[in-house]
């Protein structure tokens, strides 16, 4: 059992539901927009001012890129309120998790964020990372990126009590997965294809009513320790291996401090110890509502936040008021 964290318990949990409301309510004034660059420029903003007003010191460990490529919220960004009394705190963060997805006012745009105790959240570079995901109930290690997506829907069928026929696989819709789709399709299996937006559907795997069982395939290593962050929380499994396109990819690992470019990662390496998990919707999805405007200048949001010592996992509904 996860202990529960002295520092954490210093931060409210729902400051952690007003940050990434904050940033999915700037974000949602684009939806349908078409543009993409703004959407997440309005998200990054708004997050990062509300991060600032905490009682914390967080150093930004997943973020929007390194320092030349993201003037805010960059890897290594110190946010909150700096004292001798602060909390050390890790923050893993995507303030606009589906930026096409809001562009495009598709389903599924999330605002996240994960904070954890300082060296417990793996400092990922922002490379691709081979994912595999399974909902809370199996037995361990059940899924293993050493197998073939065959061997492992198969090994999820089998103690489900059902025919590999009747597993639904989340993937991303993208051309270098031609292969999966192919061979889960061989098998029979229904596939889930998601246009963006991989934190949600890893999450999809957690919750019965998406029908989802396995989540597989590539997408960026930072958003798989979000995930793994969200599963530490309410169960599940995840193994993750960074996939390296060049030697400067390499060399990006190297220099946050990751020598083994090969390993497979578990679910608490990517994610060790207490941690909180927070999202907001932008736009309505499987996970949540999207961001809601009313009559009378008001705005709804929903949001979910989940820690892993406790297993607790709260909806909120919130009413604002629109900001002119």
């Amino acid at each position: 059992m996860t202990q529960p964290s002295a520092i954490l318990d210093r931060l409210l949990v729902l400051e952690m539901v007003r940050v990434t409301e904050a940033a999915a309510m700037s974000a949602a004034k684009l939806i349908g927009r078409g543009d993409e660059k703004a959407a997440d420029a309005a998200a990054v903003e708004a997050m990062r001012a509300a991060l600032n007003e905490l009682k914390m010191a967080g150093t930004v460990v997943i973020g929007e890129g390194e320092r030349d490529e993201a003037p805010m919220l960059f890897i290594g960004e110190k946010v909150g309120r700096w004292t001798k009394k602060s909390p050390r705190t890790d923050i893993a963060l995507d303030p606009l998790e589906g930026t096409t997805i809001t562009a495009k006012a598709g389903a599924n745009a999330l605002a996240v964020l994960a904070v954890a105790e300082e060296g417990n959240l793996l400092n990922a570079p922002d490379v691709y990372m081979d994912k595999i995901a399974v909902g809370p109930g199996y037995s361990p290690d059940i899924i293993d990126l050493e197998k073939s997506p065959q061997e492992n829907v198969k090994a999820v069928a089998k103690e489900k009590g059902v025919d590999p026929s009747e597993i639904i696989v989340c993937v991303l819709d993208r051309p270098r997965h031609a292969k999966l789709i192919e061979e889960l399709r061989a098998l029979g299996c229904g596939i889930m294809l998601i246009p963006d937006g991989d934190v949600a559907g890893v999450i999809a795997t957690t919750d019965p009513d998406t029908t989802v069982d396995l989540y597989m395939g590539s997408g960026g290593a930072p958003e798989g320790v979000l995930a793994a962050a969200a599963l530490r929380c309410v169960g599940g499994q995840f193994k993750g291996r960074l996939l390296f396109r060049n030697d400067d990819e390499r060399a990006r690992a190297r220099k946050w401090g990751i020598e083994d470019l090969d390993k497979i990662y578990d679910l608490t390496e990517l994610a060790k110890g207490d941690c909180i998990f927070a999202a907001t919707g932008v736009t309505h999805g499987s996970l949540l509502e999207g961001v809601k405007n009313l009559r009378g200048g008001k705005v709804t949001t929903e949001s979910v936040v989940m820690r892993a010592s406790s297993g607790t996992v709260r909806w909120v509904r919130s009413e604002h008021r629109r900001k002119k």
